[in-house]
């Protein structure tokens, strides 16, 4: 919890193969929060604004801030955090995610069709408990990249801009090593 309110993480991952596992943790993640504060009080247990933290349903809360879409930059939550945990907690924790990612995605690469001239972006969902241990919720298949302010867009504009970048640099560079194992 934040402040006293509910959040998860959207992660971005592109995978550009599955054998050999090749995949690309995306450094602009945000936060989603809820607007209601958290609470475990049996009566509150079917308020979506107190549990869910999908945009599509905070929107229609009451205190919705339209300005943030209830959400925080992935370095704003770093930021947060290592003022209240510290460093060392901060560098534990993005060790953590990249092994809760890596291992997601190692369990299904024996089960997804590989196509070398394929790649996937992923959107995955994670929760942190109050350890800061990262729960994975769902891996989103094409997440949507609509946007909700004007941060939201340009982080998805850049996100588009990245991936795009990454996959044509890795099909150049392929190319030139084909070119001169021909050679």
């Amino acid at each position: 919890l934040v402040g006293g309110k509910k959040f998860d993480m959207r992660m971005y991952v592109l995978v550009t193969s599955y054998r050999p596992l090749k995949a690309f943790l995306y450094r602009g993640a945000f936060c989603r929060f809820c607007v209601e504060q958290y609470s475990q009080d049996v009566a509150e247990i079917d308020n979506v604004f107190v549990h869910l933290t999908n945009v599509a349903i905070q929107k229609h809360a009451e205190d919705y801030n339209d300005q943030t879409g209830g959400k925080w930059s992935f370095d704003d939550l770093l930021l947060y955090l290592e003022a209240t945990r510290g460093a060392e907690a901060c560098a534990k924790l993005m060790n953590d995610l990249q092994a809760v990612l890596a291992h997601t995605f190692k369990s299904v690469q024996s089960i997804i069709i590989n196509d070398k001239h394929c790649f996937e972006l992923y959107g995955c969902d994670i929760l942190l408990d109050s350890t800061l241990k990262p729960w994975l919720l769902e891996v989103n298949a094409s997440p949507s990249l609509s946007a909700t302010t004007n941060d939201d867009r340009l982080l998805k504009m850049r996100l588009i801009s990245d991936v795009i970048g990454l996959v044509y640099a890795m099909r150049n560079l392929q190319q030139q090593q084909q070119q001169q194992q021909q050679q």
